[in-house]
Order: C-alpha cells, then sequence, then structure tokens
C-alpha cells in the first residue's frame, strides 16, 4: 500500500513538473537562455508579419487609386502637382521621379527631348526609385529568412543540452526511474517545440511575403515601361 501511495504522488509531482511553465523553471539557465530568445524571435517575426501584411495592403490599395487617375487621361502636370511631387506611396514616387526629370529636361533652352539623353535619364531616375522603395519595403525580410532556417538548430541546441543535463542528473542521484528522467527529457523537447514553433511561420510568411513583393516590383516594372512608351511619344510630338 505504501508503495502505491509513492508512485501516486511521484505521478501527481511529475505531472506538475511538466506543465510549460513548470518546464521553463526547471530548465537550466542555458535552455532557459534558448527559450526566452527563440520566444523573442516568435515576437519578431509576427510583428513584421502583420507590418508587412498592412503595408501591402495598404500600398496596393493606392497603387490602385493612383492607376485608376493616372489612366483617367488627365494632364499629368496637375497629377504631379498632386500627387507625384511629394508622393506618399511606391507608384507615385515612381511616377514623380520620372515626371519630375523629364520637366525638368524640358525646361532646358534648345534641349532635343528625343536625343538629347532625356529618355536614358528618365528610365535611370525610375529604376534607381524602383530599387530604392523596394528596398524599403523588403526591410526586415532578411530576418524571416535567417530565423525559418536557424530556429530549428538553436531549439535543437536546446533539446541537446537540456538531455546532457538531464542524463548528468540521473548520473547524479543513481537512479533512472521516470520521475527523475521525465523533466529533463522534457525540458529538452520543449525547447525544440518552440524552435519549430518559431521557424515554421517564419518560412511560410517569408515565401508569401516574398511573392507579394516580387508581384508589386512587377507593377511598378510594368507601370514605369508603360509611361516611359508615354513620355517618349510626347517627346516626338514636341520635338
Amino acid at each position: 500500500m505504501d508503495h502505491a501511495v509513492d508512485a501516486a504522488n511521484l505521478g501527481v509531482a511529475a505531472a506538475g513538473d511538466l506543465s510549460l511553465w513548470g518546464l521553463f523553471m526547471q530548465a537550466s539557465i542555458v535552455v532557459k537562455f534558448v527559450m526566452i530568445g527563440l520566444i523573442g524571435s516568435s515576437i519578431g517575426v509576427w510583428a513584421i508579419v502583420f507590418s508587412k501584411i498592412v503595408t501591402m495592403r495598404r500600398i496596393e490599395r493606392q497603387a490602385t487609386v493612383f492607376e485608376d487617375k493616372f489612366w483617367s487621361g488627365g494632364n499629368l502636370d496637375d497629377l504631379y502637382e498632386s500627387e507625384g511631387a511629394k508622393p506618399t506611396h511606391p507608384l507615385a514616387a515612381v511616377f514623380g521621379a520620372a515626371m519630375g526629370e523629364w520637366r525638368r529636361s524640358a525646361r532646358i533652352p534648345g534641349i532635343d527631348l528625343v536625343h538629347g539623353g532625356v529618355q536614358e535619364r528618365v528610365d535611370r531616375a525610375m529604376n534607381i526609385t524602383i530599387t530604392r522603395e523596394m528596398d524599403r519595403l523588403e526591410r526586415w525580410m532578411i530576418f524571416l529568412a535567417t530565423v525559418g532556417p536557424v530556429a530549428p538548430f538553436i531549439g535543437l541546441f536546446g533539446t541537446v543540452w537540456g538531455i546532457m543535463h538531464s542524463f548528468s542528473s540521473i548520473a547524479a542521484m543513481h537512479n533512472t526511474n521516470l520521475s527523475v528522467v521525465a523533466p529533463g527529457i522534457s525540458e529538452a523537447l520543449f525547447a525544440t517545440a518552440i524552435g519549430l514553433a518559431t521557424a515554421i511561420p517564419a518560412v511560410i510568411a517569408y515565401n508569401v511575403l516574398n511573392n507579394s513583393l516580387a508581384r508589386f516590383q512587377d507593377r511598378l516594372d510594368g507601370f514605369g515601361t508603360e509611361f516611359a512608351a508615354i513620355l517618349s511619344r510626347q517627346s516626338e510630338e514636341r520635338a
């Protein structure tokens, strides 16, 4: 009967130690640092994901509104004054860079808008602007690209360390009872679980956001090509 009671008490103790908070508190200092680092990385991943989602939806909506104005047949100079001079989104910035360069070139006395290198300067201004805007949009993407493949290995390091700590406890106590082995093994596996919970969303988010950014860059490139053709045609009409 006494042995049965002791076994029951051990089971209760082990169950209490295997709670998530218990696993963290009983972990060695190294494993605690691993867990804290992974949890911090996970928070950073989700913060970046939500920020990028909000940003992408906003600039896509702004780009659609701007394209509607652009293709409505209105005066480009008026559009430049209202949208391009002080752009608030990437597509307006591309338009403003090209239109600004073309207007400055058109003011040069005796300039040949067709053969005077104007088109090359306009193209260069748009390409530089697209690159700058995409660099700004892709900020922190490297964090997602790094956390995705690295987090599982950091969690694995915590797992290995936890198992080593568990074996040390077994050797010190000369006891292979499950109540001695389980806490160390559980905290080790908990570190791996946190690593996977951090890495999986980071990988998925990186792939999804990277695809969205690539499509938006194609949209900027397409607009730049069409606008360059319009400016080239207007240059020929003025020549």
